[in-house]
């Protein structure tokens, strides 16, 4: 099973997650570290994290192989809520639950998908740059909707694209992707240890003909059930 460091508590109050967002921020890495990642790639997990009926933080990790996308494990855990909803400071919220389902995968992915933001976001950390750089694992935020940065619309074809820029120094922080033809696009960024370039044909190539990535499907799928009764057992698909 993995076993998970965080170099930081959660029982903080919103103004020193801010502080730890800062300090942690220059440390995630926006380029390529693995050596043709896209090609060497074995398995991708994907994210989802939703409060559950008694009011748990539920996460659910779904690992997938890849490139064919057919299911390998998948993980969940339930906390409880510590950390109020303030956009921007999810990974506060969301992250103890996140951490605990890792632990309890056998196998380990080569990269992470992330319903979130990563580089994408005020303090170019979001909760797919702070989770990726606590795993220490390759990852990318693709999120449903833009959270800070702006963006025009890209062509109504699949794969095209245009960047997310920060309007305080003009830098590209992501990218509006267009995963299928006549639906809105997704917001994609660095997460951690991907380039931009990198992290866009990850989340094109998770794609099996709908708007989200199969792996985030699956985990949105997953999370909607209910928990099992042993929720600390692994299942297979």
């Amino acid at each position: 099973m993995m076993r998970v460091s965080c170099p930081h508590r959660w029982d903080v109050t919103p103004e020193e997650a801010i502080e730890i967002q800062r300090q942690l921020a220059p440390q995630v890495i926006d380029e390529d570290v693995v050596p043709d990642l896209l090609s060497s790639a074995r398995y991708v997990a994907g994210v989802d994290v939703h409060q559950a009926a008694d009011g748990k933080m539920r996460a659910v990790v779904c690992v997938l192989t890849f490139p064919s996308l057919t299911g390998e494990e998948y993980a969940d855990a339930e906390v409880e809520v510590s950390f109020p909803y303030i956009p921007g400071l999810l990974a506060f919220r969301e992250g103890p639950a996140v951490l605990k389902a890792f632990e309890k995968l056998n196998v380990t992915p080569d990269f992470i998908l992330w319903d979130a933001q990563g580089r994408a976001h005020q303090r170019r950390l979001g909760l797919a740059s702070q989770m990726g750089l606590i795993l220490d694992i390759p990852s990318v935020g693709c999120a449903k909707s833009i959270l800070y940065g702006e963006w025009t619309e890209p062509r109504d074809e699949v794969g095209a694209w245009t960047p997310i820029i920060d309007p305080k120094d003009g830098d590209v922080i992501g990218a509006t992707v267009r995963t299928k033809r006549g639906v809105q696009p997704v917001f994609v960024s660095i997460g951690h240890k991907v380039s931009l370039e990198t992290a866009i044909e990850l989340v094109l190539r998770c794609c099996a003909g709908y708007r989200i990535p199969e792996p985030l499907r699956c985990a949105h799928k997953r999370a909607k059930e209910q928990p099992r009764e042993q929720s600390e057992q692994l299942s297979l698909f």
